[in-house]
């Protein structure tokens, strides 16, 4: 992967959070996927926007549902 590579961003539709310890838990499975720089979650939203080069997108879905939530590619 070249330095110079392209930042990815995905937006996520979340599920099931109610509190902010909710909140970190996402933010934990999302930055714990490979590839992925940083997460921004928001309990107000229901939303997630994850950056990074080269992960993939079911990844980020399968990693939030693993931590109990669920998770969607927004549209």
């Amino acid at each position: 992967m070249s330095l110079f590579s392209k930042k990815e961003t995905v937006n996520l539709d979340v599920t099931g959070m109610h509190c902010e310890k909710c909140v970190a838990r996402v933010k934990d499975a999302l930055e714990g996927v490979e590839g992925v720089t940083g997460a921004d979650v928001s309990l107000e939203a229901n939303a997630a926007t994850v950056e990074g080069h080269g992960f993939d997108a079911a990844e980020l879905v399968a990693a939030v549902e693993e931590v109990g939530f669920g998770a969607s590619l927004a549209e």
